[in-house]
Formats: structure tokens, C-alpha cells, sequence
């Protein structure tokens, strides 16, 4: 958390001082006054107010910089639009190499969107969803998610069998399940842990 200590006649001043420093404004820090000062008397034996100025922690932001920071590193520099609605989290990425931020079946997708959260949640008094998209991707993963669930419901009821779908993180899940709530001849149930949880579609025998 970045910090500096700063002095002044009045408080006022010495938190402009530090926000100066800081390069930011006044409601993204936090202000410790260390010592109040003194005016003294005909200019004798006065005190400089003290604070303490520190940066408040942002884990959005944070989770920006951490996508921008490895997204560079894999050689596809990315732009994020960041939507927030209470604790739901949408970030757009926009790149010219958009296909190697999603990558095969949207795994290096997911695992950006795992990492974001796990950012944004470290510290957090309250746990924020994360959403990465980019280019649309989510809608049409939507599309195959729900195809797979009506295949796989009837090769469960065909065979009498359980089928086990790969492993997908929760909203991934949550679509499997949505789409086969109303099927009377399959019941679905998430197992395994955290990342690799995935869905079993299950005959209703």
C-alpha cells in the first residue's frame, strides 16, 4: 500500500502536500493525523500538523492491472472495460490477439477470469463474482454449453447411465443445470472441487 507522511501548517495543507505527492485526490486515500500541530504564539514555538496519507486499496483495479500484466507477457496486449453492478464484476478485454486471451474451449479465458477473482476477493470483507469476456465469447459459449446439455441428457437416458461432463467454473455450471431443470429424465449435481468441479447428468430412474 503506497504511503508518505507529510507536514503542514494547517491539516488542510499537509494533505494537499501529500496528495500532491501521491499524484491522486482526496477520496480515493485514507488521512492519519500523527500530530496536530501547535500555532504557537507571535510565530514562537509552533508545530507543523503531521499526517499520514495512504492510498486506498482498490481490487478491481488490481485485477485490471494483474490481466494487463500477464496479458503482456503472453505477448497480446490487452484494453479492459470494467462494469461493476454490486458484487457482480464484468471486464471486456479488447486485443488484436483476442484468440490467444480465450484459447482453446476458453481455458486461458477461465483461468484469467479464476485469477481475477481470486484478486479482487483476497481482501475483500465480501465476495465479488468476475466475469471476463472478450469478443462476444461468452454468449456463444453459451449457445455450445446448452447444445452439450441436451446431448448429454439424452445419451444418459439412452444408456442408463451417469455422464460426467469436463471441468468448468460455476457460471459454465450454472447454465448445464438451468438447461436441464425442466428435463424429468435426468436430474444434474456438481462434484469435485475448485477448479476442476464439474456437472453429472444422472438418469432419474
Amino acid at each position: 500500500m503506497k504511503q508518505i507522511t507529510a507536514t503542514g501548517t494547517t491539516m488542510d495543507e499537509a494533505v494537499e502536500s501529500a496528495l500532491e505527492q501521491l499524484q491522486t485526490s482526496k477520496e480515493n486515500v485514507d488521512v492519519h493525523v500523527i500530530d496536530e500541530g501547535k500555532k504557537g504564539f507571535l510565530g514562537f514555538g509552533s508545530k507543523p500538523y503531521i499526517v499520514q496519507v495512504s492510498i486506498r486499496k482498490n481490487p478491481v483495479q488490481d485485477a485490471e492491472y494483474f490481466i494487463q500484466d500477464v496479458a503482456a507477457q503472453m505477448g497480446a496486449p490487452v484494453t479492459i472495460k470494467t462494469d461493476v453492478k454490486d458484487r457482480d464484476i464484468t471486464m471486456e478485454l479488447e486485443s488484436d490477439k483476442v484468440a490467444m486471451l480465450i484459447g482453446k474451449r476458453g481455458q486461458t479465458l477461465n483461468s484469467l477470469q479464476y485469477l481475477a477473482q481470486l484478486v479482487i476477493n483476497r481482501e475483500s470483507d465480501q465476495f465479488f463474482t468476475v466475469m471476463l469476456d472478450a469478443e462476444g465469447y461468452r454468449g456463444r459459449r453459451r449457445e455450445t454449453l446448452q447444445n452439450l446439455a441436451e446431448r448429454l441428457a439424452d445419451k444418459a437416458v439412452r444408456t442408463g447411465k451417469e455422464v460426467r461432463i469436463e471441468p468448468m467454473p460455476s457460471y459454465e455450471r450454472k447454465v448445464i443445470h438451468a438447461v436441464l431443470q425442466q428435463q424429468k429424465e435426468v436430474e444434474t449435481y456438481s462434484d469435485g472441487r475448485e477448479p476442476r468441479r464439474f456437472v453429472v447428468i444422472r438418469p432419474v430412474r
